[in-house]
C-alpha cells in the first residue's frame, strides 16, 4: 500500500491556529485487551502531527478502573448523573480558529468528562471538527451532542474503529 499524504494540504492547515481537545483511556479495551495508549489519543497525535495543533487531554478527577467491565459501569453512572469532574479546566480558546474535539463513543455520546470540559467555553466563530474512536457505532450522536454544547460551526466528523487506529494516519490526513 502506497502511503501518500498531501503535504500542500497539510501545510495549509499548519498556517491556522488549531487546538485538539480530547479524552482517551488506556488500560483494558473492549476489542483489543490491554492497551498502553488510548485509541482516541493515537488519532489526536496524528492530527497534531499533520496540523501542528496544540493539544489538551481531558483527565478525569476520579480515574476510571483499569478493568473494562468496571470502567463501563463507572462511565454509565457518570453519564446518568452528569457528574464527571476533571483535573484540567480549559479557561480560554479565543486564540484558536479550528478546534478538534475527540472522544471514544460511550453509549452513543462522548464521555461525560468531555461535556464538563466543553460546556463553559465560547466557541463563537470557531470551526469544530469532531473525531471519535468506536467499535461499531460510528460518530453516533456526538456531532449533535457537540452542537448542543458548543456554539461554533461543526464540520463533518471522522470516525475510526479502535482496532484500526494504528493503520489510519492516511485516513486522518484525507479527512483534514
Amino acid at each position: 500500500m502506497y502511503n501518500y499524504i498531501n503535504k500542500r494540504k497539510v501545510n495549509n492547515l499548519k498556517d491556522k491556529k488549531n487546538l485538539i481537545i480530547y479524552f482517551s483511556r488506556a488500560d483494558e479495551n473492549y476489542a483489543t485487551g490491554y492497551i498502553s495508549k488510548g485509541n482516541t489519543e493515537v488519532i489526536a497525535e496524528y492530527i497534531k502531527d499533520l496540523t501542528g495543533a496544540d493539544m489538551i487531554k481531558i483527565e478525569p478527577l476520579n480515574p476510571y478502573s483499569k478493568e473494562y467491565d468496571l470502567c463501563i459501569q463507572e462511565a454509565k453512572q457518570r453519564q446518568m448523573s452528569h457528574d464527571a469532574p476533571i483535573t484540567n479546566e480549559i479557561k480560554d480558546i479565543s486564540n484558536y480558529e479550528t478546534i478538534y474535539i475527540g472522544a471514544p463513543v460511550y453509549w452513543g455520546d462522548m464521555p461525560e468528562e468531555m461535556v464538563t470540559a466543553l460546556k463553559n467555553l465560547d466557541f463563537t466563530g470557531k470551526t469544530i471538527r469532531p473525531f471519535v474512536t468506536h467499535e461499531g457505532s460510528g460518530l453516533a450522536n456526538i456531532p449533535n451532542q457537540i452542537q448542543s454544547i458548543c456554539n461554533g460551526t461543526i464540520l463533518d466528523g471522522l470516525a475510526i474503529k479502535g482496532t484500526n487506529v494504528y493503520n489510519s494516519k492516511n485516513i486522518v490526513a484525507d479527512w483534514l
